[in-house]
């Protein structure tokens, strides 16, 4: 496994080469697209600080996939006390999301990353704080869930969505929008306090995935 930066016009690509076929799902999960030499995620050539953006990628695409295709374990509890210290002083509006949300309460539950939904302007004041981590740049996603989307890996995989529209909970109430924000709940976990979505919002929403797993860790916990 390799990396390449390629860059035709003003598009540059980051692309993850020489794959071998028992990780291409897990690079498809990481919404990495097929392309000629390898799978690859496109950015705009201009956009700032991409080289060094490059260098980090350089530095841990290959742990990230082996982490992500569930080869090497994810120190997830590791990576929250380092993004912790990082952010420390800082007014980041945040709150944590996904399989995290749970381990903190102390389930038996490994997540394989850290799902953060912060405000626009946190989303972007993360950029800058985890500059020596991004593997992604931040940028706008039009057309998404949020306004904002950034990646870095940090001991393992942190991701943040900025801006999440109110959209995501019209039809069914999502445990990372407004509606879970808004009902959020605090844990206590290392000495910090941690805003996290209310555990029915994150037992509706395993059902309605058909994590019977997780509904029948939630339920016992409960």
């Amino acid at each position: 496994m390799r990396t390449i930066r390629k860059t035709e016009g003003n598009i540059t690509s980051f692309i993850i080469a020489d794959l071998e076929p028992a990780y291409e799902d897990a690079v498809r999960e990481l919404y990495y697209s097929l392309v000629e030499g390898g799978f690859a995620k496109r950015y705009p050539a201009d956009t700032p600080h991409l080289d060094r953006i490059y260098r980090n990628f350089e530095q841990y695409a290959e742990e990230m996939v082996f982490q992500t295709a569930q080869i090497h374990p994810v120190p997830w509890d590791n990576a929250l006390s380092a993004f912790l210290q990082i952010i420390e002083g800082r007014k980041i509006d945040w709150m944590l999301v996904g399989s995290a949300a749970l381990a903190i309460r102390g389930m038996d539950i490994t997540p394989r990353d850290l799902d953060l939904v912060v405000d626009n302007a946190s989303a972007i004041e993360l950029g800058e704080l985890l500059m020596d981590y991004l593997i992604e740049p931040v940028l706008p996603s039009p057309g998404w869930i949020g306004d904002y989307f950034g990646r870095a890996f940090l001991h393992a995989r942190l991701e943040w969505v900025g801006g999440v529209h109110d959209s995501v909970d019209t039809h069914d109430v999502t445990d990372f929008g407004p509606i879970a924000a808004e009902r959020h709940e605090v844990v206590n976990w290392c000495g910090n306090e941690i805003r996290i979505p209310p555990l029915e919002l994150q037992l509706e929403v395993s059902k309605r995935r058909g994590l019977v797993d997780r509904v029948e860790k939630i339920a016992k916990w409960r």
